[in-house]
């Protein structure tokens, strides 16, 4: 691990594996340090049902160009498919389809005329909207004056405070923005088609590890970073758990939170603007079941009360024969490290979450499960409040030869794996690495910080 690399990433999720493959496709020289056992990050999978499923829900768009050239180049394109799904919205008791405008005009806590604001102003978001023209205004405010009172009552607001919690209130309309041109890119005759891959993101992640070998990357598990090594503002080189490494450029991925530790003793400056960024986290506990719980892969749930704010169910996207018979759904929940949720055990996660499902759907009995399966990250987002822009670091940092990329830098778009890729790109232009074979989609990942 002494000999000299032109790249030295830190961080062995999607961002920074790809990261390493553009460089490495450019002809560089590159290690990749990752801190735990495995590779991936949020794409990790675990066992299940004969198969392999991801902790945390994943699925793609049509209009995603980086995960598209990404999965061709790995020569895995014939696992890529994509697939209509339900999407539906439980509100004051009762399961709603919400597919279509028909399906809007159907939805009974919304008044005949915030209908039409709901379409309309959804449409101007996803559609004409410059997000850089909302940066300073709370998406709820601007929800309640063009959207109407009983939409944002009914849809807007719970799924705001039920994501976001204690920041409800400060989300700019300018993620929003970002949020709705994803999913209005992703429709073709009002239809929406999902991507996934046949076998999970396992799949993926096997082919991206095997390329990066192919390719003389370096992969380093089990080594984490302890401190960086700094002389005339300069990194010269990063002590690990195992030793210290000589380095030259080197670029960043692990989340903010954690690499402002390890700025504090080197860089006053870097340390105060990345203490400026809070991330939430998230659990996914997954349904192992005998039956399934509706026809719908998607449910917003907009009722208070309930401590998850969605349901996705698995098998109402990849058949159930993929798991031996097995139904599976996710019940997902963000959450601020303020909250209580962030510190409770297994059990106590559990015992939260299955008694509400009965109010939902009312033919659920526990009797039906088979096993449950709970994942916690502290870094599922970052919390984007009003000018979240301004607190942005550069990609190129003022200590020499250090460079940034994670999930700050997305903003205003929602994380996701071809986000990822988009940043892992930018971050290497920065560099002065060649990443112009890289597609364009219409991700608005990767514009602040990297000019």
């Amino acid at each position: 691990m002494e000999d000299k690399y032109d790249l030295t990433v830190v961080g062995g999720g999607i961002t920074g594996l790809a990261s390493a493959y553009i460089a490495a496709k450019s002809g560089k020289k590159v290690r990749v340090l990752e801190g735990s056992k495995t590779f991936g990050g949020l794409l990790n999978t675990f066992e299940i049902g004969g198969s392999r499923l991801e902790f945390y829900y994943h699925h793609f768009f049509t209009h995603d160009a980086e995960i598209n050239w990404l999965i061709k180049e790995l020569g895995i394109a014939d696992k890529l498919f994509f697939k209509q799904t339900l999407m539906g919205v439980y509100r004051k008791g009762k399961i709603y389809d919400f597919n279509s405008p028909l399906d809007l005009f159907k939805f009974k806590p919304i008044k005949f005329i915030d209908k039409f604001k709901f379409g309309l102003s959804s449409l101007y978001l996803g559609k004409m909207a410059n997000w850089e023209q909302y940066e300073n205004t709370p998406a709820i405010d601007w929800f309640y004056k063009n959207a109407g009172t009983t939409s944002t009552d009914a849809l807007w607001k719970p799924m705001h405070d039920i994501k976001f919690g204690p920041y409800a209130k400060e989300v700019p309309l300018a993620w929003m923005v970002g949020r709705l041109k994803q999913r209005f890119s992703s429709r073709k005759s009002g239809e929406e088609q999902l991507g996934y891959i046949e076998g999970s993101l396992q799949v993926l992640l096997d082919a991206l590890l095997a390329k990066l070998k192919e390719l003389g990357v370096q992969l380093f598990s089990e080594t984490k970073v302890e401190s960086l090594m700094v002389e005339n503002n300069t990194l010269k080189g990063l002590k690990t758990n195992k030793r210290e490494l000589q380095v030259g450029k080197t670029l960043f991925t692990i989340p903010t939170i954690y690499l402002k530790e390890l700025t504090k003793p080197v860089s006053e400056k870097l340390t105060e603007e990345l203490n400026n960024i809070e991330y939430f986290g998230a659990v996914c506990f997954i349904l192992e079941m005998k039956k399934p719980l509706s026809e719908i892969y998607w449910l917003n749930v907009a009722d208070e009360g309930f401590p998850f704010g969605g349901v996705i169910e698995q098998t109402n996207f990849i058949p159930k024969e993929k798991y031996n018979g097995k139904y599976i759904a996710y019940l997902s929940r963000y959450f601020a490290h303020s909250e209580a949720i962030a510190t409770m055990s297994n059990e106590e996660i559990k015992q939260l979450m299955v008694k509400p499902l009965k109010k939902i759907y009312p033919n659920f009995s526990e009797d039906d499960l088979l096993n449950v399966h709970i994942f916690k990250t502290m870094t599922a987002a970052t919390v984007c409040d009003l000018n979240f822009s301004k607190k942005i670091p550069n990609c190129k940092t003022e200590i020499e030869g250090m460079y940034l990329a994670s999930m700050p830098h997305i903003y205003p778009d929602e994380r996701s794996t071809n986000n990822s890729i988009r940043l892992a790109a930018e971050a290497n232009k920065v560099m002065g690495v060649d990443a112009s074979f890289v597609p364009y989609g219409q991700s608005m990942s990767g514009k602040i910080g990297f000019n």
